[in-house]
């Protein structure tokens, strides 16, 4: 009995010493969900225990890069239209320039070797990053959990991420 109890004191230890970083993702924006990625991968590789939080646009990102149109109703599947989803179709938040400047970085992240959103994203889920897709975001844009890749976490609501940021070493909101 005793080895348990000193086992479990050490795991309590142990636990305390883990780092935790919780993030959030709130936009879908190319420039802002690269180093959202790349944030939470490198924290993954450095031992720390990673939790992203996907709401609002950023919720897209986890959307399955075949699924075209979601939603319930006319307006969902209006904002599916002119916001489609998944790692493949994100867009730079400044100089888009129609396309070009997103094609322009794309290309120039492959010639210097920097992993794409989409291979970031599956690491991310090699590496035990923990991605929470936000429920409230699911209902108001009428995503069902077949929209996502897979291996997510449970949806969170927005009072159960900030209880989870307020216990990390490190909470980041891109």
């Amino acid at each position: 009995m005793q080895t348990t109890d000193i086992s479990a004191a050490q795991q309590a230890m142990a636990d305390e010493s883990v780092k935790r970083l919780a993030m959030i993702c709130w936009s879908n924006d190319l420039d802002k969900v690269w180093p959202t990625l790349i944030l939470a991968t490198t924290g993954a590789a450095s031992g720390l225990e990673v939790d992203v939080f996907f709401t609002f646009w950023g919720l897209r990102v986890l959307q399955k890069n075949n699924k075209r149109f979601t939603g319930k109703n006319w307006m969902q599947k209006g904002e599916s239209f002119v916001d489609r989803g998944g790692t493949d179709h994100l867009k730079l938040g400044k100089i888009h320039f129609a396309g070009m400047g997103t094609w322009m970085i794309r290309k120039l992240a492959k010639q210097y070797k920097v992993a794409s959103p989409t291979e970031l994203l599956e690491m991310a889920l090699e590496c035990g990053v923990r991605l929470h897709p936000c429920q409230m975001t699911m209902d108001l844009y009428g995503l069902s959990p077949e929209d996502f890749i897979d291996g997510l976490q449970p949806t969170l609501g927005a009072a159960s991420f900030i209880d989870m940021a307020a216990k990390a070493d490190i909470t980041l909101f891109i």
